[in-house]
């Protein structure tokens, strides 16, 4: 026997609500008014904004000799000028900065929670605390590498000629598990002095407690200065045993304040290309639309004299003109035997 659909009171009553609740939500989808009202509020966050309101560029970083350190309670190195440069080009000034270090978990927290404006990040970091989906890679800004160091007057000439003898090295860093690769893909034996703390390792090495050191060249050039009571001279040996990039990077809230910040970066890299008679150099050889950012035409040939380009930044922070005294290597173009390159009109 067929029994026919019956809505009952309440049955109708509920239909009567859901129609009712379907066609406002329409209505409201439908209505431009709230839509422009919806878009333009989301527009209206911008990390522009936000630094304009604030008047200074938040920058972070590990710290790294030469790179990101502070000195007499100043912040210094390569990493801050390149946040200078994206001051001098948003706010007019490249002393409107504020600079923070990132070693805790909580600190890392600020990536997460997009406090601050522009990062500076080698993959490990990255990877290790987790901030692949927080953050927009942005250009690398120096190729770093593992290396070894020795006293002035060791038999030494590359880190093979080490076979069986102490390294000195912190435990569970990069140093280490290059040093393992190394010596286990040659056959060769050697000796492990691991340490949890950076101070002790300098220690034990300027005593010569190990035959060498191992860590990242930054840190190795900043430990040569310090020579210990024995006066202990050291060189850093040729060889380039583990090579990664160091990026810049922004939150992925902005795509906008990236592609700015990528390109206030490029332009540094790419304006130590020489002018020549058939390719435009400097500034000008990658020529970035001022309207696309609100800025004023020649904002790029202002910027480099201003702050100097990449090579001008490297040396003063890491180069001749520093206490470090390093070469380029890889930090530098192809056509100097380097990794370093951004786009240009080619």
């Amino acid at each position: 026997m067929h029994f026919p659909h019956r809505i009952t009171p309440l049955g109708r009553s509920l239909l009567v609500a859901l129609a009712v609740a379907s066609m406002s939500g329409t209505a409201l989808a439908a209505d431009p008014t709230t839509q422009a009202r919806r878009s333009s509020k989301s527009a209206a966050f911008s990390v522009l904004d936000r630094v304009k309101a604030r008047g200074t560029v938040r920058c972070g970083a590990v710290e790294r000799p030469g790179l990101a350190e502070v000195e007499a309670g100043q912040w210094r190195g390569l990493e801050v000028d390149l946040c200078r440069a994206v001051a001098f080009v948003v706010l007019g000034s490249p002393e409107r900065i504020e600079f923070d270090s990132y070693d805790t978990p909580a600190e890392f927290d600020r990536v997460r929670q997009n406090t601050d404006d522009v990062y500076f990040f080698s993959g490990r970091e990255i990877a290790t605390h987790k901030l692949a989906g927080a953050i927009v890679l942005g250009p690398t800004v120096y190729v770093a590498h593992v290396g070894v160091m020795v006293p002035g007057d060791s038999p030494a000439r590359q880190v093979a000629d080490l076979e069986g003898q102490g390294i000195c090295f912190l435990s569970g860093g990069r140093a280490e598990s290059t040093l393992e690769d190394y010596f286990d893909t040659r056959g060769k034996n050697w000796l492990r002095h691991p340490y949890t703390e950076l101070g002790e390792m300098n220690d034990a090495y300027a005593v010569q407690r190990c035959h060498a050191l191992a860590a990242e060249t930054t840190e190795l050039a900043n430990t040569r200065l310090h020579t210990g009571p024995a006066r202990l001279r050291s060189r850093l040996l040729p060889d380039t045993l583990d090579v990664f990039p160091i990026v810049a990077a922004t939150g992925v809230q902005d795509g906008r304040w990236s592609a700015l910040v990528n390109w206030v970066v490029a332009t540094l890299i790419t304006a130590e290309r020489p002018e020549r008679k058939w390719f435009a150099g400097g500034a000008r050889a990658m020529p970035i639309d001022a309207g696309s950012f609100g800025l004023a035409a020649g904002w790029q040939d202002r910027l480099v004299k201003t702050v100097g380009d990449y090579g001008t930044l490297y040396e003063r922070n890491l180069g001749m003109n520093s206490p470090y005294g390093m070469q380029r290597g890889l930090s530098a173009s192809p056509a100097q035997g380097g990794l370093l390159l951004s786009p240009f009109v080619e």
